[in-house]
């Protein structure tokens, strides 16, 4: 294994977005001052009861889901941060774009075309630094690349 290895410091996770507009060649920038995520992972789990396991449950993963939640705060004039920001009042595949994690130890998780679900811009205190908070929504299985 490359990289890192032992504990590390959740900051030390990175989240890129492909800004490129339609057509135009894939630009995976980083998405600045992103201050915590919670990753979810919703699990299909097949379950039946045989006659053979004596009332026993047998057990099939058979589908999954992420779902990446991030709060940040919003960022004029970072490529990432106003890309992900631009999202909020897009609909259908317009809310789509590749996203990218990045492990402290080079491994990458590449979501093509994920739902980007922005769920707020800017609001809050009057002496709050603006937010920006989104969801990153599997769309399809990901391209997971260990860290060389």
């Amino acid at each position: 294994m490359a990289g890192k290895t032992g504990v590390y410091p959740c900051y030390e996770n990175q989240f890129q977005v492909n800004s490129a507009t339609s057509g135009a060649t894939a630009s995976m920038v980083d998405i600045a001052d992103c201050e915590t995520f919670d990753v979810s992972f919703d699990n299909g789990v097949e379950e039946w009861n045989p006659f053979d396991t004596e009332g026993w449950t047998r057990r099939l993963l058979t589908s999954k889901a992420v779902t990446i939640s991030v709060t940040a705060k919003r960022n004029v004039g970072d490529a990432g941060n106003d890309f992900i920001a631009g999202l909020t009042f897009k609909n259908g595949r317009n809310a789509e774009a590749d996203f990218q994690w990045t492990f402290p130890d080079g491994t990458t998780v590449k979501f093509t075309g994920a739902v980007i679900s922005v769920t707020n811009v800017g609001a809050g205190d009057s002496t709050a630094v603006a937010p920006l908070e989104f969801e990153v929504m599997s769309n399809g299985k990901p391209e997971v690349t260990p860290a060389a």
